[in-house]
């Protein structure tokens, strides 16, 4: 540098920059996470490189750009439990090993083998028949991911996705060991039946089949992740746990209540993603508030088949108004967390 000359100060761009300009080093989940969804990248004309006017583009400029449901930056999001890959699967490993750990147990013991008769009605009738429900759900949640206009929303929603996978595989497990251990009680072939036509089942399958066709990225989360899955979970994995452990099971007890865990992350990040569009743009209350308003009857209908069911297996402890009340006030429970503020800053 020849004398007089002014040294430049200007500070370098570093490797994070995509972030803008920071005074931190984000953090591991931040870096694997940030700015990682293709169809999202700046100066873009169409989220694929084709014709803008193709079937794909269409699909995302109607049901992701066109959502009702808008933010300023969805980048800004961020997971409360800041879960990557390697972490998810880590926890993940260890909670399996804890549930493999109950399998092996409880069926070592022949557990099965001793279950009551209003505790193997229960089963039959609330658990193995809700994998056909899982299994839609984890299609929804999926689709959720792959139009969502954030690789921070994509990420929460593909751990959710393997969530219900694993849900439907401890179904399907634990409907064979039923079978095994009560050949005559039809559990293992009637669950098809069971789903198509019972009238306990047709308010959940309704909801279901309206929910594939929800093409609405923001539609579909707030149908899915903030009004049908937490109704439902709260009959299928909540009351049915407690009514197993009153009923004597304290295996279906224990594995539902580990599923559970699964449930309260994915509750956690969804709430924290409505009050994050909230905070970005409040009018998103009244966004979010019409579809839910939209949701919640359906939801209602589907908890309210279910009742019936817990009821009949409760040996006359529980009624099936009980159980679609208390479903109700747990969803309610769970919107309040995130539209109250809402509710108290006067956005309507």
């Amino acid at each position: 540098m020849t004398t007089g000359q002014t040294p430049d100060r200007t500070r370098r761009r570093r490797t994070f920059s995509a972030f803008g300009d920071v005074r931190r080093m984000p953090s591991e989940y931040e870096i694997v996470t940030h700015a990682q969804n293709w169809t999202t990248r700046s100066a873009r004309s169409s989220a694929f490189e084709q014709n803008p006017s193709s079937a794909p583009n269409l699909w995302f400029l109607t049901y992701r750009d066109g959502s009702p449901l808008q933010a300023d930056d969805w980048d800004a999001f961020r997971d409360p439990d800041a879960l990557t890959y390697r972490a998810y699967v880590t926890r993940q490993a260890d909670a399996e090993t804890r549930t493999q750990g109950l399998l092996a147990q409880y069926g070592a013991a022949g557990a099965d083998a001793r279950l009551s008769a209003d505790q193997l009605r229960l089963l039959g009738g609330a658990l193995t028949p809700s994998r056909f429900l899982v299994h839609g759900c984890q299609q929804v949640q999926a689709y959720i991911g792959y139009v969502a206009p954030s690789s921070y929303v994509t990420n929460v929603c593909s751990f959710a996705t393997a969530d219900f996978l694993r849900r439907v595989t401890v179904t399907a497990y634990r409907t064979r060991e039923l079978q095994m251990a009560h050949p005559e009680s039809g559990i293992g072939e009637d669950e098809r039946r069971r789903w198509e036509t019972d009238p306990a089942w047709q308010g959940v399958r309704e909801a279901v089949e309206r929910l594939l066709v929800a093409y609405d990225w923001g539609e579909a989360f707030t149908a899915l992740d903030l009004v049908l899955a937490p109704t439902l979970d709260d009959v299928l994995i909540r009351q049915t746990a407690e009514a197993s452990r009153d009923n004597g099971d304290e295996y279906s007890w224990l594995l539902l209540s580990a599923l559970q865990e699964d449930n309260d992350r994915r509750n956690r990040w969804a709430a924290e993603l409505a009050r994050f569009c909230i905070a970005q743009r409040p009018g998103n209350a009244e966004v979010l508030r019409g579809w839910i308003d939209r949701w919640t009857p359906l939801a209602d209908a589907a908890v309210s088949g279910l009742g019936a069911i817990l009821a009949a297996s409760s040996g006359g402890r529980t009624g099936a108004d009980t159980v679609t009340e208390a479903a109700a006030a747990t969803r309610a429970g769970f919107h309040d967390s995130f539209l109250s503020d809402a509710t108290a800053g006067g956005v309507r």
